[in-house]
């Protein structure tokens, strides 16, 4: 008999064709989230849930007594109750790789839109305020040949010192819990410490996981540590930033600017500080949002799901949930 699994969000049809080909599908349909208790209820008797976000904690396990595997369509996977998974034996896998290049390009574009104020001056134009002579009010922060310090070198993080050391003449040092002497040597960046980095940057891009030691890695002290015309860019996790901290030095001019793409609490409230700051981008959550990107993560998820469920060893499986 086909193992059975529940589908917490829409997939493209050949997705679901797939798996449908190997498992017993039901599916929530609806656009909002599904209500928690009725996910209790779904996965009452349920082998596999693909999900996108859904918090895997112990009372959900509790619930799912049949459960085997928890298949993330994301990257991340700090919604993973680590411990109380490996606990029950339960299969944990996400999506890395496929979106690496998509998130790098909008690094790439944040660090465009906040140097040039791309989004302040296009309101500019549209409310009617561009006049002759306007001059210095208009100008910006070049990109090319500038210092861009990325914390966090993992596939992401090299796919934008690719970009920035080969597109943009840009020096790249990096700062990772351990070094990567071959991106060192393939893409010309350099090694720093977080202090050094900080303070020699004109872009600094955080691209670090959350976990327990990057969680508010970037506060008070390490803002003050750099330039009063440093950009900081945060398409990583909301959390890893003291958003308040972030919020007094652009009040104070600590730093020039700011684009985000995450933030600590999402969706961000609507009397947030940031949405009334001219000098911040601020975008939705959308690092791997491009239709190619989103697909292929649906479907790296699907063939994870399958794997686990068939009896071979998922091809993404979240490396502290090995046995």
């Amino acid at each position: 008999m086909k193992p059975t699994v529940f589908i917490d969000r829409k997939l493209p049809r050949e997705v679901e064709d797939y798996i449908a080909e190997h498992c017993i599908i039901d599916k929530w349909e609806g656009n909002e989230s599904i209500p928690r208790q009725l996910l209790f209820e779904k996965l009452a008797n349920t082998n596999g849930l693909l999900t996108a976000g859904t918090a895997i904690d112990a009372e959900l396990l509790e619930r799912a007594p049949h459960l085997k595997v928890v298949s993330s369509m994301s990257v991340g996977y700090n919604h993973f109750d680590l411990a109380a998974m490996k606990a029950k034996g339960i299969m944990g896998t996400n999506t890395p790789h496929v979106l690496n290049d998509t998130v790098a390009d909008l690094a790439l574009a944040l660090m465009l839109g906040a140097a040039r104020r791309v989004a302040e001056l296009d309101r500019y134009v549209k409310d009617g305020s561009w006049k002759k002579g306007d001059g210095t009010k208009l100008f910006g922060i070049d990109v090319h040949h500038a210092k861009l310090g990325i914390i966090g070198m993992g596939r992401i993080g090299e796919a934008v010192a690719r970009r920035a050391r080969f597109g943009f003449d840009m020096e790249v040092s990096y700062y990772n819990r351990s070094r990567k002497p071959e991106a060192e040597e393939k893409l010309g960046v350099r090694y720093s410490e977080l202090n050094e980095l900080l303070a020699a940057s004109d872009f600094v891009v955080m691209l670090a996981p959350l976990t327990a030691e990057t969680n508010k890695l970037i506060g008070k002290k390490e803002f003050e540590m750099m330039k009063p015309s440093s950009i900081f860019i945060n398409i990583s996790r909301g959390q890893t930033v003291d958003e308040q901290a972030l919020v007094e030095a652009l009040q104070a001019g600590t730093i020039a600017a700011a684009g985000l793409d995450v933030y600590e609490k999402e969706p961000i409230e609507t009397n947030h500080p940031f949405l009334q700051m001219a000098n911040v981008l601020t975008l939705p959550h959308i690092g791997s949002a491009t239709t190619q990107t989103r697909n292929d993560m649906a479907m790296l998820a699907a063939q994870n799901l399958v794997s686990a469920l068939t009896g071979q060893t998922p091809p993404n499986l979240v490396d502290e949930l090995s046995v």
